[in-house]
């Protein structure tokens, strides 16, 4: 099942959404004594064909903390601009019940553009642990890929890790866009009960929005952990949805258990990749960079568009 923004964790029905987008980090330059610009990644696909209609500046209305802003370009990313580092953060909680699906993430890497570059990383004690740097040479990055073999509670939390990953994000190019595909079950040990204002998940949404990384969640839980207790399932789904929500991602779950195969939520991941945009804007300027509440609407027939819940607004 892949999650509908507008739904909540139990209950949910399987919908085909349609689009992402998050806030990457860009250099500020005023464009005025109260004015400074910024970008985000949007994806726009069509509704109902094969054929996404041009967009253009025009077709966005944006508000950035309640207040109207205008839309100055909108880049498609590809070509060119088709740079994009993705990182498969797999939480070493998972242990050995991941490993019929290895076969299938290997697929999902190697089906990418040459134009991705790939990083495989572990949630281990509170970090993201990673076997080789970014790479273009997908077989290379896939000798990274091994069952996570931890036990229950190996991640510490996967709060935690995605913070770190977004704090030490191992490149510094500002070109790329900056994508984690997140594989775990979302409960926090510390927090184990579904909190919104849980301080870590927090912190994971704040530190991704300033780096400038979308996260994306695929549920996939420890058997010996949340099969036994629904409402950590439950609650852990939660969770994801929150970051997810806020970062432009998409969380991809089938109920509380285990989907049966990988394949259909990473074919719509890797449609989504292809079909992103960048949209620059200016926003009000403050002293110092802060993140601010984000809305894009999209008004253009044929096409459907999403976008972030929070935006990184660079100082003046």
């Amino acid at each position: 099942m892949m999650f509908d923004r507008k739904t909540t964790a139990a209950g949910l029905i399987a919908v085909l959404p349609f689009f992402i987008a998050t806030t990457i980090p860009t250099a500020a330059f005023a464009q005025g004594a109260d004015e400074v610009s910024t970008k985000t990644v949007i994806t726009v696909l069509p509704k109902n064909s094969e054929q996404t209609p041009a967009v253009e500046p025009q077709n966005l209305k944006i508000q950035v903390n309640g207040k109207s802003v205008q839309a100055d370009s909108v880049t498609p990313l590809r070509g060119d601009r088709a740079g994009l580092e993705l990182v498969i953060l797999i939480d070493s909680g998972a242990r050995e019940s991941l490993g019929r699906q290895i076969g299938e993430i290997s697929s999902f890497v190697k089906s990418l553009p040459p134009t991705t570059e790939v990083a495989i990383a572990y949630m281990v004690n509170g970090q993201a642990v990673f076997g080789q740097p970014f790479t273009t040479d997908k077989n290379a990055a896939l000798r990274a890929l091994h069952l996570p073999g931890g036990s229950a509670g190996t991640s510490a939390s996967p709060y935690f890790c995605l913070s770190d990953l977004a704090k030490h994000w191992p490149s510094q190019n500002a070109a790329n866009r900056r994508e984690v595909l997140a594989i775990t079950d979302g409960i926090d040990p510390y927090e184990v009960r579904f909190d919104p204002e849980d301080p870590y998940v927090n912190a994971a949404i704040q530190d991704s929005i300033r780096a400038g990384v979308i996260v994306d969640a695929l549920y996939w839980h420890d058997q010996g952990r949340a099969s036994r207790i629904g409402f950590l399932a439950d609650g852990g789904q939660n969770l994801l949805m929150l970051v997810t929500n806020n970062t432009g991602g998409r969380f991809y779950y089938q109920g509380l258990g285990n989907p049966v195969s990988f394949d259909p939520y990473l074919s719509d991941l890797s449609r989504r990749l292809q079909n992103q945009y960048e949209l620059g804007f200016d926003v009000p300027a403050k002293k110092k960079a802060n993140v601010e509440t984000l809305k894009v609407k999209l008004e253009l027939p044929g096409a459907k568009l999403d976008s972030a819940d929070l935006v990184a607004v660079p100082a003046q």
